[in-house]
């Protein structure tokens, strides 16, 4: 991947994080979490209709992510076909193949957990009572697919503008990754007044939208010259 400073910063410090912050939520911290945002909207979930939160966030949101992916495929289209830069070539190769292996992996994980939606569980007025994780679901409950938040991986995949940015403008990394987190800190939020998410949800698919985008960089640079790098640096 790169040096082993590189590796601790982007691989064990963000994974170590990631897991304590998770265990607490899954030792209640979800709970006490969407307890409080339950009794906020009157305890029922008054934003799961709300044009705000179902219209302007979630619809809106899935469109205006498809359509800058969409733009970057154009983009790296006409930059392998007309373009002469192989550094951009490959950055935008990336980028495309980032945004797509996380928005993809989310929904596989979705399909194969079965775990349920705030809304549906007895504790805020459903009808299921919650299953953790790593517990056996019971047959005769309906299939569930909230776990990782799908909505939130369309913001979080776009962390991987982070290392777009390594491989393109090093300068522009903290302002990919603020597009990236802010954009999935938007949606997911909107999920969770809906009562579509728990924090846990948001948190497990910024993990894995972030590792895979890692994994994908580090293949990325592996295809180009060091030659490029030290212009990429000289850019910065």
């Amino acid at each position: 991947m790169a040096g082993s400073g590189f590796t601790a910063r982007h691989l064990w410090l963000p994974l170590i994080a990631a897991s304590l912050m998770f265990s607490a939520l899954m030792l209640g911290g979800d709970q006490w979490i969407a307890d409080r945002v339950f009794a906020l909207e009157g305890q029922h979930w008054l934003l799961r209709d709300a044009w705000a939160t179902t219209v302007l966030m979630h619809a809106g949101g899935k469109w205006l992510s498809a359509t800058a992916t969409l733009l970057v495929l154009v983009l790296c289209f006409h930059q392998w076909r007309y373009g002469s830069n192989r550094h951009l070539r490959w950055a935008l190769l990336y980028l495309v193949l980032a945004i797509a292996l996380g928005t993809g992996a989310v929904s596989l994980l979705k399909s194969l957990t079965h775990m349920d939606c705030p809304w549906d569980l007895l504790r805020y007025g459903g009808q299921r009572p919650f299953v953790g994780l790593l517990q056996a679901r019971p047959a005769a409950l309906p299939t569930a697919a909230c776990f990782p938040a799908g909505q939130a991986s369309a913001g979080y995949a776009w962390v991987s503008l982070y290392f777009f940015a390594l491989l393109w403008r090093p300068a522009w990394r903290w302002r990919g990754l603020a597009v990236g987190l802010l954009a999935g800190i938007a949606l997911g939020l909107a999920q969770q007044l809906r009562g579509a998410h728990f924090m846990s949800h948001d948190l497990a698919t910024l993990s894995v939208c972030w590792l895979l985008s890692l994994g994908l960089y580090a293949l990325a640079r592996s295809r180009l010259p060091r030659r490029a790098w030290h212009a990429a640096g000289a850019r910065a």
